[in-house]
């Protein structure tokens, strides 16, 4: 059996005949230490008043780490997940191996978790033999996103857990509350829930249609908010109680807002819940955020930025390792935002290397996050009191000049074909400010696609402001775009997405530049 305690820790034989354990987990260590030959009735244990659980025999007796001594209070011996104490070296290491399964015996209920991160932090519980409630709403296969609550539970027993495969849109209370009684019908209970599905559309106000703007609101905030509910009558009743909502902090800085204010409004829903919930069921259920540091790579995250992006993220697994930090973690460990690198810091992690999908590429910062705090103060200070970024006012040139910024789209009008306007379908203009500057098209929409100097023909899709030395960067690889962006030395006006799959071109020209 391969333990929990990191999917990348190292692993040593506690005895040459029994299980595995893993070195980083020094709970597990410790009562190893603790245990004698007689079993786990040895030194600072006994059994508790209902003859089944253990607990520790006085504050003073052995101290050792929080997540062994929870592990003891709250792990019911009668299941089959852990062995009867007895005496003997057997019992000992039968015990230790229950103890390095933290979740095993625990139901979690995770929405969306027929694929990406819900997929990966279930698939991650489940190495400890824990009972999952797949609530996502694919059956069927989607053409574009790989996966369905079949294929999800397929593997997370293969990894060694139980699972409960639900169809369940969160926009629909009914769906919801049927998986809810269902969890409880099959496995007694539900310990942790994991508020995962999310929608995302990352275009502006007059962009975004309404029924994008509902759907974001029903799925997000309000998914977040039906399923919390539902759940929470059985969460009372957990030792272990604890909801995960997979949503940002509450950062106020108004660029968060400016290119997607309902994406924004919809995902800090999320954590508007984690804000009040973790004060109204103070003692009862840990309830907490969990965000990443950088972009993670998805089947979702390949639709908006396309190929290629994911030379840029990290893997989903980063995110299953935070959160089973969090979920060792007692009741009272509740109100937090967390970031994923933080807390696997915390845990002793120092090389992140291993979570990367290309290790040494530049990583894409994740959204909400201030990363680059000079940027932001010079945003902020741009803008006074006005809660919008104040664009440079352009002029463009009557006329193109030679010079690197035309060069540069000789080469893009060279790579242009009828595939790479397929793929694309965008009209992007540049506002170009210094040297060899003015106003700028790419029309990749238009057969065979297009390039020149003033504005296109058509409306453009993207608009895109900044100095031609960035701009000829940008091209040539020696800027990313979202570094570019989060550092305020790119500005963006329209369809987020189009942007992002402009980075694809860009790629395939950094050999010519």
């Amino acid at each position: 059996m391969r333990p929990p305690g990191g999917s990348r820790g190292e692993e040593t034989n506690a005895e040459q005949q029994g299980p595995t354990v893993c070195a980083g987990a020094l709970s597990d260590l410790w009562l190893l230490r603790t245990c004698s030959l007689e079993g786990f009735g040895g030194r600072g244990w006994r059994r508790g008043q209902d003859g089944a659980n253990w607990e520790r025999k006085s504050p003073s007796s052995s101290p050792g780490p929080p997540a062994a001594a929870v592990f003891a209070k709250s792990c019911d011996l009668s299941k089959s997940c852990c062995p009867t104490p007895g005496k003997g070296m057997g019992a000992r290491l039968g015990m230790v191996e229950c103890a390095a399964r933290k979740l095993a015996g625990c139901t979690i209920f995770v929405t969306g978790a027929s694929r990406g991160i819900g997929k990966a932090i279930a698939l991650k519980a489940a190495k400890d033999g824990a009972n999952i409630v797949i609530a996502a709403k694919t059956a069927q296969s989607h053409p574009k996103l790989p996966g369905t609550i079949f294929t999800a539970a397929e593997e997370i027993e293969a990894a060694g857990g139980k699972a409960l495969p639900c169809i369940v849109d969160v926009r629909d209370e009914q769906q919801i509350n049927s998986a809810v009684e269902k969890a409880v019908e099959k496995f007694g209970g539900i310990d942790i829930l994991v508020n995962n599905a999310s929608a995302i559309s990352l275009t502006n106000t007059m962009e975004t249609p309404t029924k994008k703007v509902d759907l974001m609101m029903s799925v997000n905030t309000r998914g977040t908010y039906l399923t919390s509910k539902a759940c929470v009558p059985f969460l009372k009743k957990s030792k272990v109680a604890h909801i995960l909502n997979l949503s940002p902090p509450l950062n106020l800085n108004p660029v968060w807002f400016k290119q997607h204010c309902a994406y924004t409004i919809a995902k800090y829903g999320m954590s508007m819940c984690v804000l009040g919930m973790a004060e109204e069921f103070k003692d009862e259920i840990a309830v907490n955020a969990l965000w990443p540091k950088t972009a993670i790579h998805t089947a979702a995250m390949d639709m908006l930025g396309g190929s290629g992006i994911e030379s840029q993220c990290r893997k989903v697994e980063i995110m299953a390792d935070a959160a089973y930090s969090i979920f060792k973690k007692p009741k009272t460990f509740t109100g937090n935002f967390i970031i994923d690198e933080n807390i696997l810091k915390e845990e002793g992690i120092k090389n992140f290397d291993v979570y990367a999908i290309k290790p040494g590429q530049p990583l894409m910062p994740d959204f909400f996050l201030d990363e680059f705090p000079e940027a932001v103060t010079k945003i902020r200070e741009s803008q006074g009191a006005v809660p919008e970024l104040k664009e440079e006012k352009l002029h463009p040139q009557a006329k193109p000049h030679s010079g690197a910024v035309e060069e540069t789209f000789r080469i893009v009008k060279d790579a242009l074909s009828d595939d790479v306007v397929k793929a694309t379908q965008a009209i992007y203009q540049f506002e170009l400010s210094g040297e060899d500057g003015g106003t700028w098209f790419l029309d990749l929409k238009s057969k065979g696609g297009n390039v020149g100097h003033g504005e296109p023909s058509n409306r453009a899709d993207v608009v895109m402001s900044m100095s031609t030395d960035d701009f000829v960067k940008m091209f040539s690889g020696k800027l990313k775009p979202t570094m570019a962006f989060m550092s305020g030395k790119l500005k963006i006006k329209g369809n987020m997405a189009l942007a992002i799959k402009l980075e694809k071109l860009m790629n395939q020209m950094h050999s010519r530049l």
